[in-house]
């Protein structure tokens, strides 16, 4: 018996050696592409501003002449903004240190007169000229002991425990005198803003209390850029976003909708008079999710994600909205192109983006929708590592669902291949085709790896309008997981999937998925959970963002506990046998590593093959290039030992 013993120990750390160096050659083999931040155009639509490698390049549209612009220090530049004659940028730089601290820079769009305005000791962003040229309005945090945002490392707890609130407020800083000072009251959080056309005002998003958590129930105010008074000028019902105000600054255009976090902006495009009176929903029923907009006189056009592509609509004035560009082809017989977002330049129908796809690394386009001349070539020549991906539906009763399926590298249709599905996270959010940079997110790298890929968008997805996006409410675990697992049934009858060799896996609502789909089915032969959410009792007491929660589930824990139960992992532990590894960073306030450690005790009593790796001081996204890299590596390793043995 001892012998036969040693024999096991010895096949186990040979097969587990095996598949740690073919992943971690794998992943050393995918292609690495230069990052485009942030694309800015011109409000004339004649240039545009983009960041690569902390340098700011302008290039003219109509020529493709280019001049890049560096500080001489290198720090970190990022939010190119334009003032609204079209012939000054402005930038902020990051500068070092374990606090947020930040300069204003500008300079002319020929790169002549780089001048600083102003050092800052905290967090800033968003920075716009004011339309008369005399004034940048940025959104400030002072002494913010931290980057902010929920998705950043939190502060630990230690010492007597206060709420503490650090508000980000709205400030001017004077182009002539670099006098910086605060307007907005210092209990009201901004999250986001736009000028008004007389520079004396602005239409902003906020709220009072904790930034991290109270965006949910932000309200649109103007704010006097003289006094800070603010007057409410609209309540929502969900979460609103990007404040777009109208060329005669009498209408504030938004985004309302469910939302799973600022800056993950889908819904339905709504106005609400400056002056007062109703908000009206210029898109109900659409069947697509708007999520920026942009004034063309009285019309309005804004991105949309529609089907899981990237789009473009219109809305006259008296008319239904109409589409004006979906998603096209990129260098790939199944790829679909992919705007993460988009510049408007005055007119609104000239834009600059960022378009990429599964085949096709990003570059910078810019010019009319859908007739946009490609600027840069920054990553020219770099082929995908990876399979094919295609855009694919199924029906789970009378919900129709798109995914999107990644094939293998060399797909052969005639040989039976491993399905991971990745579940994004969100729930408010949506897979799309894009070029994989392998952080946390790693489906390029399991193509790779020779898998077939899934990216479904059940219900609670973007791309098929708010009802189906409002459709997990009060429903976790319930719809979507079902949309999920039909759609494994549904290709399975259509592509060579070996039913032995499932894995799912995903980070946050993903993490969290996981977690519950192991409590429902034991067909996953593999699983990997990623900041998830194990029990919502706990969660509801340990996160930093619980204003959350209420949209989606009618209620707090404490006043409706049976609307959680019927949704929550641990209710249903005993169940579980998928062996799973578990990815989580210390300081996360979304997804608390507790959750995380509360779910591998609890598969670790059962016996449930199982690993837990903390990963410290990362918050719920990674910052670190080698945790980023740890993280995808050990997903690789996992699925890859446990389909070897499920063979």
């Amino acid at each position: 018996m001892k012998k036969l013993g040693v024999f096991i120990a010895v096949l186990f750390i040979s097969h587990f050696t095996y598949a740690a160096s073919r992943a971690a050659a794998v992943l050393d083999s995918l292609p690495h592409t230069k990052i485009i931040d942030q694309v800015a155009i011109s409000p004339d639509g004649a240039s545009v501003a983009y960041i690569v490698n902390d340098a700011l390049t302008v290039t003219t549209i109509a020529s493709g002449d280019s001049h890049t612009i560096a500080l001489e220090n290198k720090f970190p530049l990022r939010e190119p903004a334009w003032s609204r004659d079209s012939k000054q940028l402005v930038v902020i730089a990051d500068l070092p240190g374990e606090v947020p601290a930040a300069q204003l820079w500008t300079v002319n769009s020929d790169g002549s007169q780089l001048a600083k305005h102003a050092d800052l000791k905290g967090f800033v962003q968003s920075p716009q000229f004011s339309p008369d040229g005399s004034t940048l309005a940025i959104l400030f945090i002072e002494n913010m002991p931290r980057m902010a945002g929920p998705l950043e490392p939190m502060t630990p707890l230690v010492g007597e425990i206060s709420k503490a609130v650090y508000e980000e407020r709205l400030a001017t800083v004077d182009l002539k005198t670099n006098q910086v000072k605060q307007i907005s009251p210092v209990d009201m959080y901004i999250y986001e803003y736009d000028w008004m056309p007389d520079s004396k005002s602005w239409a902003a998003i906020a709220a009072r209390g904790n930034g991290d958590a109270e965006w949910w129930v932000a309200r649109i105010y103007s704010v006097s850029a003289d006094t800070g008074k603010m007057r409410e000028l609209y309540k929502p019902k969900l979460q609103i976003a990007d404040p777009q105000v109208s060329p005669d600054g009498k209408q504030v255009a938004f985004i309302e909708g469910l939302m799973s976090d600022a800056g993950l902006t889908g819904g339905e495009v709504y106005v609400v008079p400056v002056e007062g009176g109703s908000a009206k929903n210029l898109t109900p029923g659409i069947e697509a999710s708007p999520s920026a907009v942009a004034w063309r006189d009285d019309s309005i056009i804004f991105a949309q994600n529609i089907d899981g592509n990237s789009g473009f609509g219109v809305i006259a004035p008296n008319s239904k909205p109409r589409n004006l560009w979906a998603g096209e082809e990129l260098t790939g017989k199944y790829t679909d192109a992919w705007v993460p977002n988009a510049s408007f330049a005055r007119d609104a129908m000239t834009t600059a983006v960022i378009r990429q796809s599964a085949t096709a690394p990003p570059e910078v386009w810019a010019g009319q929708i859908g007739n946009w001349k490609q600027i840069t070539h920054l990553n020219a020549g770099i082929k995908p590592a990876w399979g094919e991906m295609k855009n694919v539906h199924w029906m789970n009763g009378d919900t129709r669902v798109q995914g999107w399926l990644m094939f293998p590298k060399d797909y052969d249709p005639s040989k039976t291949y491993p399905l991971v599905v990745n579940v994004h996270g969100g729930p408010s959010w949506a897979c799309t085709s894009i070029w994989d940079q392998g952080m946390i997110e790693p489906v390029a790298a399991q193509s790779a790896m020779g898998w077939l890929v899934l990216c479904p968008n059940p219900r609670g997805s973007y791309g098929q309008g708010e009802k189906f996006t409002q459709g997990n409410v009060q429903d976790f675990g319930g719809g979507d997981f079902t949309d999920i697992m039909t759609g494994v049934f549904a290709l399975a009858k259509n592509y060579p999937i070996d039913a032995k060799r499932l894995g799912i896996r995903g980070h946050s609502y993903g993490g969290y998925m996981t977690m519950w789909a192991e409590t429902q089915t034991t067909r996953f032969a593999a699983a990997v959970a990623g900041a998830g959410l194990s029990d919502w009792l706990s969660y509801y007491g340990l996160n930093d963002i619980d204003e959350w929660m209420v949209p989606f589930f009618g209620a707090s824990i404490y006043d409706d506990p049976v609307t959680y139960a019927k949704s929550d992992p641990m209710h249903f532990v005993k169940e579980v046998k998928t062996p799973t590894l578990i990815l989580v960073g210390d300081r996360d306030g979304e997804c608390p590593m507790e959750q995380s450690v509360e779910w591998w005790h609890a598969l670790d009593a059962m016996h449930v093959p199982t690993k837990l790796v903390v990963y410290p001081n990362e918050g719920h996204l990674f910052k670190k290039a080698e945790d980023a890299r740890d993280y995808v590596l050990r997903t690789l390793e996992w699925f890859d030992e446990w389909f070897g043995k499920a063979k």
